[in-house]
């Protein structure tokens, strides 16, 4: 199982790069960021980053097509794989429906999955080709070109998916995987590489070799309680974009959760964090020590296929900069980097 590190790019941009650096140094297979307005542009990170260090992967997870146009994406990833020395790939969805709606965009209504995968097509052929003409539903070109050229044969595009089955299935047919978003039982995971595989199947593929990732809010620490803290001050905010079936899945009730959402939808974080139980954090997160994060991977994670852990770390620094809860045992993003590094990697590789 290969190991990455997902930030959110809200850390002063000196200890991003310095965290970007160390996971490069300790082997993780990929660094990757959220590409939303809110939180530090991720274009301008990685093209620093990529001049900083030789083998760690980099690449949004994800860019919403809904409102980057798919042209520009596929320039940006042309450029960091440039920059990169061929180490760019990247992660497309309709996008965080929360940040959609501070732009009044009903993403429901915009038939979202034709979206993405004709987005997708836009890119793949601009990557691969380097100019495009395009009619379609979403997107139209005539005779576009780029002088922007990847180093890399072929660059990975993923897709992102949460909801299902079609999204997964769009995955296994046409995208080289899927980036999974917060889910934490095996139910949740052997339903999305059950749908990743009939997509697959249906276009002839090998499922299995395709990236199946799971992207999981993640803490870890010497102090499990600590690490816990972390996760379940981070939770709601992660939980409220959470479709109710996927919820479900994971074995919460879209009930039980209603509450937190509420209070952070009308801007009460502290009330939002009180409301979620740690019992809820537990099933909504991979919290604890290195040990009991890795018996939770190798329980619920692996038995369904998933070949790719993408650990969204959250540490003390990112509860305050979300929350204004300083909690001074949790640890912070080195620490846990080489902690993954030194108990996860090994035991899952």
């Amino acid at each position: 199982m290969k190991i990455s590190y997902a930030l959110l790019p809200d850390h002063p941009l000196r200890d991003s790069l310095a965290s970007i650096r160390l996971a490069d140094e300790l082997g993780f297979h990929g660094c990757y960021a959220a590409d939303e307005t809110w939180h530090k542009d991720l274009w301008q990170l990685f093209a620093v980053a990529a001049g900083q260090t030789s083998r760690i992967r980099l690449g949004p997870s994800v860019s919403p097509v809904t409102l980057r146009e798919p042209s520009l994406i596929a320039q940006s990833l042309a450029t960091l794989d440039e920059l990169s020395d061929g180490r760019a790939e990247g992660v497309l969805s309709s996008g965080n429906f929360g940040l959609l709606a501070q732009y009044g965009i009903d993403w429901a209504k915009d038939r979202p999955l034709t979206r993405v995968k004709e987005a997708l097509h836009v890119v793949r052929t601009l990557l691969d080709e380097g100019a495009i003409t395009h009619r379609g539903d979403f997107y139209t070109y005539d005779g576009l070109f780029t002088f922007a050229r990847p180093v890399q044969d072929r660059v990975p595009l993923l897709l992102g998916a949460m909801r299902g089955p079609k999204s997964f299935q769009a995955a296994g047919e046409l995208s080289d995987g899927v980036h999974h978003a917060l889910s934490y039982t095996r139910a949740a995971y052997e339903y999305a590489v059950t749908h990743l595989r009939t997509g697959a199947e249906r276009a002839g593929r090998d499922w299995r070799t395709l990236d199946i990732g799971a992207w999981v809010v993640f803490a870890t620490g010497p102090d499990s309680a600590a690490a816990k803290e972390a996760a379940r001050s981070m939770v709601g905010i992660y939980a409220s974009s959470m479709p109710a079936e996927q919820l479900r899945r994971n074995g919460v009730e879209p009930e039980e959760l209603a509450p937190v959402i509420d209070a952070i939808a009308a801007g009460d974080l502290a009330r939002g964090i009180e409301l979620t139980t740690p019992d809820i954090a537990d099933r909504l997160s991979i919290a604890g020590t290195p040990e009991e994060c890795l018996a939770k991977v190798q329980r619920e994670l692996a038995p369904a296929g998933v070949n790719h852990l993408i650990c969204a770390i959250t540490d003390r620094a990112l509860v305050n900069a979300f929350t204004g809860r300083d909690l001074p045992a949790a640890a912070d993003v080195d620490t846990q980097l080489r902690l993954i590094a030194d108990h996860l990697m090994p035991a899952l590789a």
